[in-house]
């Protein structure tokens, strides 16, 4: 109990437990409503501040420092891990990101590299979580059970395929949702392959230092519910139980971009706590 008690209040409050207040963390990392962030955007291309631990780590710890929430989230983005799976992307300033290897057809899916050694591959990813641990443990000076929750991130298989198979971030998922329509076992095959591949990187995660894990459907607004429920609901909620399965006691916080027409089909999910955004 009394270990209990110490562990920090966002993490106490996602297992449901009664806690003096309510929690408050920033969803997001810093960004361009910080000048210190600016500093650095204006200066390195996003993927060297996302994958240089130093930099990443500066970036991840500016907001608590800032405003002391209850949560410091890893600077880094969803589609960090797609690399590793042989789905190169830049990210282009002013454009957002860019895909050079579209996965559009069932033999581009076949051709995909599993998840098999995010140490070696996405080391980066646990150097930044392992110093972040450290850093916010050792950076405040209150009560244990005020430290902040170390939280990390991916996105749903359903939108980190989106992404892939659009090439860009396009606001009418033309490809995709032709792809979904006219060949959806292609589709299919792809959420199997990320969700395969996330469960691993989740895992990952939580064991360089991450304490919550959220995973962000940031494109559920492109899907009517009935889609929801075939394309993205059951991938998401296989990642959900791998990693319960792997990592027992962690939490998981399932966001949904548009969830707010879904709202029945996410009172389902086995998450721990569930947003939903209205747009």
């Amino acid at each position: 109990a009394a270990a209990a008690a110490a562990d920090p209040l966002l993490l106490r409050v996602a297992r449901g437990e009664e806690a003096e207040r309510t929690p408050v963390w920033l969803m997001r990392q810093a960004g361009r409503y910080m000048a210190e962030f600016r500093e650095y955007s204006t200066k390195y291309p996003f993927r060297m501040r996302s994958e240089t631990p130093d930099i990443a780590v500066e970036l991840s710890l500016q907001p608590w420092r800032a405003f002391g929430t209850d949560g410091v989230i890893m600077f880094s983005d969803i589609l960090t891990p797609l690399p590793a799976l042989g789905i190169e992307f830049d990210v282009i300033k002013g454009k957002g990101p860019l895909i050079s290897t579209p996965v559009r057809s069932m033999e581009d899916v076949r051709a995909l590299k599993p998840m098999d050694d995010p140490s070696s591959s996405l080391s980066f990813v646990g150097e930044i979580l392992s110093t972040l641990r450290t850093e916010v443990a050792g950076g405040y000076k209150g009560d244990a059970e005020d430290v902040p929750a170390l939280l990390g991130f991916v996105g749903t298989p359903w939108t980190l395929a989106a992404y892939a198979m659009e090439a860009k971030a396009d606001r009418h998922l033309l490809q995709t949702k032709q792809i979904m329509m006219h060949n959806p076992e292609v589709l299919h095959a792809f959420l199997d392959h990320l969700t395969e591949a996330l469960i691993t990187y989740c895992e990952y995660q939580v064991k360089s230092g991450a304490q919550i894990v959220q995973l962000f459907d940031s494109w559920a607004h492109h899907l009517s519910p009935a889609q929801f429920e075939e394309f993205s609901q059951p991938y998401a909620e296989r990642v959900v139980a791998g990693l319960r399965e792997r990592c027992p006691g962690v939490p998981i916080i399932f966001h949904a971009n548009g969830g707010v027409g879904k709202l029945p089909l996410l009172m389902q999910s086995e998450a721990d706590v569930v947003g939903a955004r209205a747009c």
